[in-house]
């Protein structure tokens, strides 16, 4: 039997209802954009079952993805591009993909919390909360949207550039893309600052 978290419960210093939670997906992958998405809840019309998305079956997420658009106050998803993360570095391109989700909310919060130990440079009055995701229900919305966003869109990749297992490793460092990266060399998706694609570059 697995042992349950023993992270403490997050307190925030904010009691008032517009608060966002904001989380990104795909630092890690070779390929793909790094998408982020922020949620203001509803605390009237509450949420059952948000959790890290990571720990989530693929089925329970697709299923809370609608439920979070159909019952938040306000959402929003955005991204920072290949490119962006090339030009930028992975950090910054999180922190901007993080950023451009906020800013997109059609009801602007009065506080933001950001899953991690970094936050953007921005107005907002925010805090940063390590394992967010695990700890503040907005977050862990946040992160929902965005993964399962992310997810559907590398499926779609695998069908543009077939042969390198997109659809199933989601871009990661896995066996199966690392092979593919070196046989077929990178694709226009592929993250060129990244060490394994900038060394197959190289080989060219």
């Amino acid at each position: 039997m697995k042992s349950k978290s023993t992270l403490p419960p997050y307190v925030c210093r904010y009691a008032g209802d517009l608060l966002a939670g904001v989380d990104e997906v795909g630092r890690g992958p070779l390929a793909g954009d790094v998408v982020a998405a922020a949620v203001i809840l509803d605390p009237q019309n509450p949420i059952a079952g948000l959790a890290d998305s990571k720990k989530l079956s693929e089925k329970k997420r697709e299923l809370l993805f609608d439920e979070i658009q159909e019952k938040a106050l306000s959402f929003a998803i955005a991204r920072a591009t290949v490119e962006e993360i090339d030009q930028l570095n992975i950090l910054q391109a999180s922190l901007l993909a993080m950023s451009r989700a906020v800013e997109r909310l059609s009801v602007q919060p009065e506080f933001v919390l950001v899953d991690g130990n970094r936050k953007p440079a921005w107005r907002y009055d925010c805090d940063t909360v390590v394992k967010g995701d695990d700890r503040v229900a907005a977050i862990a919305a946040a992160s929902i949207l965005a993964k399962v966003t992310r997810d559907r869109e590398m499926v779609a990749l695998d069908a543009i550039y077939p042969g390198y297992g997109l659809a199933g490793h989601k871009g990661y460092p896995t066996k199966v893309h690392m092979e593919a990266l070196a046989r077929l060399g990178a694709t226009p998706v592929h993250r060129k600052s990244f060490a394994p694609v900038r060394r197959q570059l190289e080989l060219i």
